[in-house]
């Protein structure tokens, strides 16, 4: 392989780690701001985003799908949990959901947008996880807001996701701006740092992309 396709691949690689957006909470997010440039569904994931991990849906959760569904979105709640965390949680705020969707595969985030009725363009994913939420719907094609987990140290899985992907957004979003001027050091120091930060979930990943293209 050229060096010059050495780099593309290294910034593609960068681009695909790399929230559209990045946010404090799923309930902060200007979503009236999102329908007026023609967003019509959004894509959530439940445990640390909405509420804390196995948490129950609140009150102020069934009202932030309630207010959604006033302004015009259609919603639905993509999980790896099973059903029995899903389904009461998608009952509560009044929800379609899929349940161990195998996130980053891209099948459930298409078939949420075709539950939803909508085209991949018009869907909003918002999760906590850079791995499996944002690395998902990058390689779906989908609009992704990347929030700060609600609770970063219930589990180990979620603390080390939280800790790579602030190095991770904090570095780019230093780094990115001055690739222009720097191009040669940020390709290569990016290219450095994902794969550093992302060799420890490459088996977990690697497993669902190669289920399915096997389907």
């Amino acid at each position: 392989m050229s060096g010059k396709n050495q780099k593309n691949r290294g910034t593609i690689l960068m681009r695909m780690f790399y929230p559209d957006r990045r946010e404090k909470s799923a309930y902060t997010i200007d979503y009236a701001d999102l329908y007026r440039k023609g967003y019509r569904g959004v894509i959530f994931d439940i445990d640390n985003t909405l509420v804390p991990h196995g948490a129950p849906a609140t009150k102020e959760a069934a009202a932030f799908f309630a207010s959604l569904r006033e302004t015009g979105f259609s919603t639905c709640l993509l999980s790896n949990n099973q059903k029995p965390r899903v389904a009461p949680f998608a009952d509560a705020v009044g929800s379609i959901y899929i349940e161990n969707a195998h996130k980053p595969s891209v099948k459930n985030y298409q078939e949420a947008c075709r539950r939803m009725g909508i085209k991949e363009e018009q869907a909003v994913f918002v999760g906590d996880q850079l791995f499996t939420d944002v690395y998902g719907a990058k390689r779906t094609g989908l609009y992704n807001i990347l929030t700060e987990p609600i609770n970063p140290k219930e589990e180990i899985q979620i603390v080390q996701n939280g800790i790579w992907s602030t190095l991770y957004c904090s570095f780019m979003s230093v780094i990115w701006p001055a690739a222009g001027l720097r191009k040669k050091t940020v390709e290569k120091s990016g290219k450095i740092l994902y794969y550093k930060i992302s060799l420890w979930c490459a088996f977990g990943a690697s497993y669902y992309v190669k289920e399915e293209k096997s389907e």
